[in-house]
């Protein structure tokens, strides 16, 4: 499961962020779904423009990251917010170190990362346990979040 929240003093936003599903015999896994999870969605890129401080800029299916095989595993998805306002930002994630692994010969899919892109084009891939909020510094205006997921 992975989940993204950030906020200030004013409001606080938490997202659980869908990725892939796992194959199974004779099907392939569904791509940028929310898997083992109930009553739950990706916000609309326009509530969240609407609603909040921020601007989405990518939102899309990450190729190839489900895993090889006879029955592929679905694709993770990749979200890239840009903040507008200087805002807290926490991530709770998995297989950020060990990929997820594939079954009956079929191959791992793909670790999930996630970066800080600072307003002149740097970037700065956070580490696990940065992404985890254990360490780090929140990100400022104007720079963009980006995640990409592996399958789930």
């Amino acid at each position: 499961m992975n989940n993204v929240s950030f906020g200030d003093a004013r409001f606080g936003y938490y997202e659980t962020v869908a990725g892939g599903s796992g194959a199974g015999p004779g099907f392939d896994g569904a791509s940028g779904v929310h898997t083992h999870m109930t009553n739950t969605s990706s916000t609309d890129p326009e509530v969240l423009e609407h609603r909040y401080p921020v601007r989405l800029h990518r939102f899309a299916i990450r190729k190839g990251s489900g895993g090889t095989g006879r029955w592929r595993g679905g694709d993770g998805l990749i979200r890239e917010i840009e903040f507008l306002a200087p805002l807290e930002l926490s991530i709770l994630s998995q297989h950020r170190v060990s990929a997820p692994y594939g079954m009956a010969g079929g191959g791992d899919g793909a670790v999930g990362r996630q970066a800080i892109v600072r307003p002149d084009g740097t970037r700065r891939e956070l580490e696990a346990s940065m992404a985890a909020g254990r360490a780090g510094r929140p990100p400022a205006a104007r720079d963009a979040r980006r995640r990409r997921l592996g399958r789930g």
